[in-house]
């Protein structure tokens, strides 16, 4: 597998991670039968795209990406879907989430590009 692969496979597992999410809150506590299931599978499955990203690309640079970015999507979905709003130190340390993928990703030589 190759780094570019593993990137679009992380990407994958976070889409797949955050529907799991949004899922979760729709199942009202697990007593909503269909987004109860997609919440299993869309769990299962970012877990094993998460698995094989960890073949290529180090454990600590691939989590940091899966849940920074998932974190801060999830945070949109809230919004957008759920209508939940965030307020301003929230925002901020969104921001300070999304910087620190950046900086990783950019001018970390663990990143594996």
């Amino acid at each position: 597998m190759t780094v570019t692969s593993s990137y679009l496979i992380l990407g994958l597992a976070i889409a797949m991670e955050v529907g799991g999410t949004t899922a979760l809150k729709a199942s009202d506590g697990f007593t909503r039968l269909v987004p109860s299931l997609i919440t299993g599978v869309a769990y299962a499955a970012s877990f094993y795209a998460l698995s094989l990203v960890l073949k290529t690309i180090p454990v600590g640079v691939a989590y940091a990406i899966w849940s920074g970015v998932g974190i801060v999507l999830i945070s949109v979905v809230g919004w957008v879907v759920f209508n939940q709003r965030l307020d301003l130190p929230a925002m901020l340390g969104m921001a300070l989430i999304i910087a620190g993928v950046l900086v990783v990703n950019l001018f970390s030589k663990s990143a594996g590009h």
